[in-house]
């Protein structure tokens, strides 16, 4: 199990920290959780191609957490050049909508794939790459999820908790995936949540969104959507979580000195391993090693 960050920033511009996007290997599997801006650049940074993803888990369908999700679909597509199977996506509502406006006819890239699936000069690129007979669109294989579903498949399986992020605007989950080598827990975008605790439980790694300095928050709706850095510290140790993964990082904190106060307090009260999540960084699913001293 091989658990990568791509993108731990937010909607802010920044060349440091990407949008969100998150990447587990497991079972024989890619699995990218999330894929805001920038995260598909991130991969690639990785050495993985758009057409060894196999699974993609939206959490909501905010730009910074989706804006990739047409260019690994696309570059999948056009890249695996119908010798790969169909992407599964998984996400809450309206993700059939969503998909159908960027991929139908009338949709986004309705005139480029209409193109590309009937102009010659596309045709012999989808056959130079290993494509045969008449090249069909693309096709995700399409999930809308609910709290407390349950996705299986071959040796993992993720579950689904409803967050607290925008409602009622949007719906936002946070997913749990376990399979033999560990667990790991992501939280989307929320503030304190009941029932991500309960996902979360007793987790090898959980990657969380902490948005703000506590004490700084201008609303009451602002805490309970997004998460402080001591209610986050709470949280994840009053869930027994192994280890932390700090993520989603506004430009309040993210200075010298500020960072190290984070881990510092954050320490103060969670007891587990901390990471100050960076974008391409590995998270050890057993926890950090010290390096043989050189």
């Amino acid at each position: 199990m091989r658990i990568r960050l791509l993108g731990t920033g937010t909607p802010t511009p920044s060349l440091r920290r990407m949008c969100s996007g998150y990447v587990v290997q497991c079972a024989g599997n890619c699995i990218v959780f999330d894929h805001g801006f920038g995260a598909h650049h991130r991969l690639m940074e990785l050495g993985i191609q758009a057409k060894d993803v196999s699974h993609l888990f939206i959490s909501h369908h905010h730009y910074d957490h989706m804006g990739d999700y047409p260019r690994l679909l696309l570059t999948r597509w056009d890249q695996g050049a119908g010798r790969v199977p169909e992407l599964e996506v998984f996400g809450p509502p309206p993700l059939a909508q969503i998909t159908e406006r960027l991929i139908a006819d009338d949709g986004v890239f309705g005139p480029d794939l209409i193109s590309r699936t009937r102009n010659q000069c596309s045709i012999d690129v989808y056959r130079a790459r290993g494509g045969a007979g008449e090249r069909a669109r693309p096709a995700p294989l399409l999930s809308e999820l609910r709290s407390g579903d349950v996705v299986e498949r071959k040796g993992w399986r993720v579950r689904v908790a409803e967050v607290n992020h925008f409602a009622p605007h949007l719906t936002s989950y946070g997913y749990r995936l376990d399979c033999e080598e560990g667990s790991f827990v992501y939280s989307g975008d929320t503030g304190p949540s009941r029932q991500l605790a309960e996902l979360a439980q007793d987790c090898d790694v959980l990657v969380h969104m902490c948005h703000y300095l506590t004490g700084t928050s201008p609303s009451k709706t602002f805490s309970a959507f997004t998460m402080g850095h001591l209610e986050l510290a709470r949280f994840a140790q009053e869930a027994h979580v192994r280890s932390l993964v700090i993520t989603h990082v506004t430009e309040q904190f993210d200075r010298p000195g500020m960072r190290e106060r984070v881990i510092r307090e954050v320490g103060e009260i969670y007891k587990g391993s901390i990471y100050f999540g960076e974008d391409l960084m590995e998270i050890p699913v057993s926890g950090p090693v010290a390096a043989r001293l050189d």
